[in-house]
C-alpha cells in the first residue's frame, strides 16, 4: 500500500481539531437524523450505506475481542502515540475496521485515537494514497511529541485488499455482488486479519 511521508500536512493544529471516536460517531448519527452523511456528496445511496455502517459498527463495538497476543504487544507501547484515522461515514471498510482499532487503542493510555474526514482534508489524504487512490480508512501512526510518522495501515486487511485490486482490474460481476462478497469476508474473518497485521506493525513502530 502506498505511503507518502509528508509531515507538513499533519500539524498539531490538525490533531487538536480532529475528532474523538465518540465525537465522530455522534456526528454521523446527527447527520443521519437529517437524512445526510459526511462529505460534500449527498445521495440516498450514501445515506443508506451510512445507516448500514452504523449497524455494523454497533455490532463490532459489542462483539469484537482483541486476542491475547495483540493485547500483550499493545501493552509494550511506552511512548505517547497518536493514531490518526482518515475516514467517512459512508465507507463500508471503515465500519468493519474502525471499531477493532478503537478496541486496540483503548488497551493502552499511551495511544490517542483521532479522526478526520477525508473530503475535508484532501491535502492529508493525498499524502497517503493507496495505489494512487483516496482509499479509506487510512491510519497514520505518529509520535505524539514530534508528530514523526511511525507508519500507516489501511484501507483494509491485505487479503481482502488483494481481492479488491483484482476486482478493479477485471470486474466480472456487478459491484453490488462483489460488495456482498466483501461483507461476507469480514463476517467470516472475525477481525483476525487486522489483528495479525497490527501485531506485526506495533512491533515495528515500537522500534522506530
Amino acid at each position: 500500500m502506498d505511503t507518502a511521508i509528508n509531515p507538513q500536512v499533519i500539524t498539531q493544529e490538525l490533531i487538536d481539531k480532529a475528532l474523538t471516536y465518540e465525537a465522530y460517531r455522534g456526528l454521523v448519527d446527527q447527520l443521519l437524523t437529517e437524512g445526510k452523511t459526511t462529505g460534500p456528496n449527498q445521495s440516498d445511496d450514501l445515506t443508506h450505506y451510512t445507516q448500514l455502517n452504523v449497524q455494523r459498527m454497533n455490532r463490532w463495538d459489542k462483539t469484537a475481542q482483541i486476542d491475547d497476543a495483540l493485547k500483550a504487544e499493545i501493552g509494550k507501547v511506552q511512548e505517547k502515540w497518536i493514531w490518526l484515522i482518515i475516514t467517512e461515514g459512508w465507507c463500508g471498510d471503515a465500519a468493519h475496521n474502525i471499531p477493532i482499532i478503537v478496541k486496540m487503542a483503548a488497551l493502552n493510555p499511551n495511544i490517542e485515537l483521532k479522526f478526520i474526514l477525508r473530503d475535508e482534508n484532501l491535502e492529508v489524504m493525498d499524502a497517503y494514497l493507496t495505489d494512487g487512490g483516496r482509499s479509506i480508512p487510512k491510519l497514520i501512526a505518529l509520535n505524539a511529541g514530534t508528530l514523526e510518522e511511525l507508519g500507516t495501515w489501511g484501507p483494509r486487511p491485505e487479503s481482502i485488499q488483494e481481492l479488491v485490486k483484482e476486482y478493479k482490474k477485471n470486474p466480472q460481476e456487478s459491484y453490488s455482488k462483489f460488495s456482498e462478497k466483501v461483507q461476507l469476508w469480514y463476517s467470516k474473518d472475525k477481525a483476525q486479519s487486522i489483528q495479525r497485521e497490527f501485531n506485526a506493525l506495533i512491533r515495528t513502530w515500537n522500534k522506530v
